[in-house]
């Protein structure tokens, strides 16, 4: 269950960065909203995983899947460019991430 509280807590931290760029600098109220309610829901929902899963664990797991997801968001969404090293620097944080959740005996399972 802890392992869905970060999930989840990632997706909601994507979708209020996300929202951030579209607020224009917290002048259009419906993506600034959307900031706030996204960043407590993460902050709230990963205070839950934390409950289990050890802190450097989940802020790695957090911080990697978040940063490739708001790339490709920045890509898909607002256009923005990747150039070959951005996509290799991409792939070894997937790498990384995967490495952590596959092998790790410090995550509880």
């Amino acid at each position: 269950m802890h392992h869905l509280f970060l999930a989840v807590a990632i997706l909601c931290e994507v979708v209020a960065t996300s929202a951030l760029k579209a607020s224009d600098g917290f002048t259009r109220p419906w993506p600034t909203l959307l900031v706030v309610a996204g960043y407590a829901a993460a902050f709230f929902l990963l205070s839950l995983a934390l409950r289990v899963i050890p802190v450097g664990i989940a802020y790695a797991l957090w911080s990697g899947a978040g940063i490739v997801l708001i790339a490709l968001i920045g890509w898909l969404v607002f256009g923005q460019a990747l150039d070959a090293p951005a996509i290799i620097g991409l792939a070894l944080i997937v790498a990384g991430v995967l490495v952590l959740q596959l092998f790790s005996k410090s995550i509880a399972h």
